[in-house]
């Protein structure tokens, strides 16, 4: 069973919320709750409300039937949004401008633990 949860045109720069991303790949969803509450990162809340999302969604799609104890974060990934390009007013007449970047949130969650491929 995979539930997913998508978050698009979030007014974040992609590198800020891969940095938080990456630590919560491949773990429980409990411990990964857990961990994202003590983040001291604003990305940190977002995606802790993204999982939260694909879980409702995984226990809506099979009807009650899942164990959420037994989720974990099967793939998380981060994407780059729209760029809003602005202009900020400088000395002599110039301009110099601005990119308000955002990004796009993707996780999937799957009741089968992910296995580390062997080298």
């Amino acid at each position: 069973m995979e539930a997913t949860a998508h978050l698009r045109h979030f007014r974040m720069a992609p590198r800020k919320i891969s940095v938080v991303a990456a630590i919560v790949r491949g773990m429980p969803v409990e411990a990964a709750i857990n961990t994202l509450t003590w983040t001291k990162r604003a990305a940190a809340l977002p995606i802790k409300k993204l999982i939260e999302s694909a879980m409702a969604n995984a226990t809506d799609l099979s009807k009650g039937a899942v164990d959420i104890d037994k989720l974990y974060v099967k793939s998380i990934h981060v994407d780059q949004g729209p760029t809003q390009r602005r202009y900020l007013p400088r000395a002599m007449g110039r301009a110099t401008p601005v990119h308000k970047k955002s990004s796009h949130l993707h996780v999937v969650l799957s009741d089968v633990a992910v296995k580390k491929a062997k080298k």
